[in-house]
């Protein structure tokens, strides 16, 4: 049996090389607009849309320079994942992902979200900053169950101890008609090379401490 992997890079936001973009020549004001705005996957769908092969090889070229800004070891990863024929998405929205192009006509058997973050806007104990983390996984459950195969799971690899434990990832699965079938202690030794990072800002580049947590694996029933 073929396995084949997609690797989605959801919530890419934060860019701060827009002097490079400066210095692309963009088909259309539209693009450069869209992206001024963060609707990478706006952009994206336009492009394909319309076969627009050039629009295309400019938001690959800067999503391949942004990560490889971001984390040292991004372009390695990258190949690698190429080198063994997996599809990399970039600039996918999590909560309209079942409608993405690349994603529209494909079921999977497995999708996994590891440490799912909506970004930094209160304390992670405040009311605020937990509605905004919850509105996330929960779009994400709501759009992954709609792409999911028959007998398919998803996994939520995330943090047990409060506040984290106050976001419910059960209920909000509960909501969207999926269903916690197993829920495993993560434990990092398990995969090899395996290396936790922040999602943006200055340090994203560093790992961050994962603590006590678990991986929720639900399905549909």
């Amino acid at each position: 049996m073929t396995l084949k992997l997609f690797m989605v890079y959801i919530q890419i936001h934060g860019w701060r090389p827009f002097a490079f973009y400066s210095r692309l020549t963009f088909p259309r004001k539209e693009l450069s607009r869209l992206i001024s705005e963060r609707k990478y996957e706006e952009a994206f769908t336009s492009a394909l849309q319309r076969r627009d092969v050039s629009t295309l090889n400019c938001l690959l070229v800067m999503l391949s320079v942004s990560l490889e800004w971001k984390y040292s070891r991004a372009s390695i990863n990258l190949k690698e994942l190429e080198d063994r024929e997996c599809t990399v998405l970039h600039g996918v929205n999590a909560h309209t992902m079942s409608t993405h192009p690349s994603l529209v006509l494909k079921s999977f058997d497995r999708i996994v979200y590891n440490f799912p973050h909506a970004g930094f806007f209160n304390k992670e104990d405040d009311p605020l900053q937990i509605k905004a983390h919850q509105e996330l996984v929960e779009g994400f459950l709501k759009s992954a169950s709609s792409i999911l195969s028959y007998n398919g799971q998803v996994h939520i690899t995330h943090k047990t101890a409060y506040p984290f434990s106050a976001w419910d990832i059960v209920g909000l699965a509960k909501k969207v008609g999926l269903y916690l079938l197993d829920k495993d202690k993560f434990m990092p030794r398990r995969y090899p090379g395996y290396v936790n990072k922040r999602g943006d800002g200055p340090r994203c580049d560093e790992s961050f401490p994962i603590g006590s947590c678990s991986t929720y694996k639900f399905i549909k029933l």
